[in-house]
């Protein structure tokens, strides 16, 4: 039963981590890593998963169990504590074993003026065992026997039942919480790799426009060199520009998903990440002078020109929507 337990916890650690770098290291090789992280970060997570295999192989030279060992011994350090008090206990004893030989020779030597008769009582008592003698006998011999720690015992008792014996919740809950981890890696394993959906994207529209670019980004647009701005360039400008005049006339074309606008109109969004899928964010341009509007969620390449509209918002005047497939790298950086 502990081998299983033990079984069970190096695949928590090691198998998993092992599994998930294996996942890493194909999505790499079969360019589907961008997926999931920003492209710029490929070469650190690769790196961090091939470390992680090397520890997983090296993790075999260690025993079953050896996870367990929390470095410290309770056996041979409290014999050995034990064995230097019955070593204290015994030279103490000797101590005043001489001083008491000491004053029973001064004892003898003055009181053998008192009389032969005293004399032969005295001996007649040492041989025979006066109650005062057997007990010094009993109380010196009791100093020599080693006296087990109470403390040592009870902490040894604790740490044996600590190791053999488990909360049941606390197994429950480890259980349960190691088939969720399992389950998620499995499923890492067997699923084919795909991106987020439109739906995510509207779920994690908060209202205002993040801004993906800082006044550069701007400053470049009001140039005129706009022939590699995405979405995500274009809709900081949108948000941020304070001369919309400038960029009006200015011609676009721009993929993205189709998702629902203001007026009846659609937005042409794109999910933008900065490191990993989980934090990606919607950028959203809107889109005037197409009926009918898309599907939701339908890709479109739309090529049309930047337009300020009468109340000072920058909108796109489209004048040619292309349904296209999903592209292979569906995400802007």
């Amino acid at each position: 039963m502990r081998n299983a337990g033990f079984v069970g916890t190096r695949w928590l650690g090691v198998g998993l981590a092992a599994a998930l770098a294996v996942v890493t290291i194909s999505l790499a090789v079969t360019d589907r890593l961008a997926l999931y992280i920003n492209p710029d970060s490929t070469w650190f997570a690769v790196s961090m998963a091939v470390l992680v295999l090397v520890g997983a192989v090296a993790s075999f030279a260690l025993p079953l169990g050896a996870e367990a060992d929390h470095g410290h011994d309770h056996g041979d350090g409290s014999a050995e504590a034990r064995d230097v008090s019955t070593r204290f206990a015994r030279s103490t004893t000797g101590a005043e074993g001489g001083a008491e030989r000491v004053s029973t020779r001064f004892a003898r030597s003055t009181t053998g003026a008192e009389g032969e008769a005293g004399g032969v009582s005295s001996r007649s008592a040492r041989s025979t065992g006066s109650p005062v003698v057997e007990r010094a006998r009993n109380e010196r011999d009791e100093t020599l026997e080693p006296t087990p720690d109470p403390g040592q015992a009870h902490h040894d008792a604790a740490h044996d039942e600590h190791a053999h014996r488990s909360h049941p919740l606390g197994v429950a809950a480890t259980v349960l919480g190691g088939v969720a981890a399992s389950g998620v890696v499995v499923l890492t394993l067997v699923l084919p790799p795909a991106s987020l959906s439109a739906e995510l994207a509207m779920s994690r529209d908060v209202g205002a426009t993040p801004l993906f670019g800082g006044a550069d980004t701007v400053q470049l647009a009001s140039t005129g060199d706009t022939a590699s701005f995405g979405v995500g360039d274009w809709a900081t400008v949108f948000a941020t520009a304070t001369n919309p005049d400038a960029f009006d006339g200015d011609t676009v074309e721009l993929t993205g998903f189709v998702t629902p606008g203001d007026d009846g109109a659609f937005d042409l969004t794109r999910l933008i990440i900065t490191h990993c899928v989980i934090d990606a964010q919607p950028a959203s341009l809107p889109i005037v002078g197409a009926a009918p509007s898309p599907d939701t969620g339908q890709w479109v390449t739309i090529t049309g020109t930047v337009r300020s509209s009468s109340d000072g918002r920058l909108v796109v005047d489209a004048a040619d929507i292309a349904e296209i497939a999903e592209p292979e790298d569906p995400y802007e950086y």
